[in-house]
């Protein structure tokens, strides 16, 4: 009886060390499809992130430009101003009389406007203040 338990000890330990040699192979066999499979992702995903990079450091350098043109422009409107300004403070020093005769036309010329609306307004007469009660809401 002893003869046969010690049989189906070694029996049982014979099936063990083959499920235990099929299972070392099956995880071997796995691990290089699973290295495979990471060679293949790692081929594909090298151009995209080669292409990754090359978009990075394109807009790095648009980034780059696009700050120095608004510098140049910044310093552009700056000196555009500056000038501005100087011509602004020259001009009635430069017309000096003619200034002042200059902004008397430009009154009577207001003056003449305003006379002429005044005319305009008495024409109307009546009219325009039928006008304006139909215009009345109360």
């Amino acid at each position: 009886m002893t003869n046969l338990f010690l049989g189906i000890i070694a029996v049982a330990v014979v099936v063990m060390a083959v499920i235990q040699v099929a299972a070392i192979v099956f995880a071997m066999s796995a691990a290089r499809r699973i290295g495979r499979a990471a060679d293949r992702i790692e081929q594909d995903l090298r151009p995209v992130v080669h292409n990754l990079q090359n978009i990075t450091a394109d807009a790095a350098r648009a980034a780059n430009l696009a700050a120095m043109q608004m510098e140049r422009a910044d310093r552009m409107f700056a000196d555009v101003s500056r000038r501005a300004e100087q011509v602004m403070a020259a001009v009635p020093n430069l017309l000096g009389p003619a200034g002042r005769g200059l902004a008397f036309l430009n009154g009577l010329k207001a003056a003449l406007s305003a006379i002429q609306e005044l005319r305009r307004t008495s024409r109307r007469g009546a009219g325009h203040s039928e006008e304006e009660d139909a215009l009345f809401i109360g």
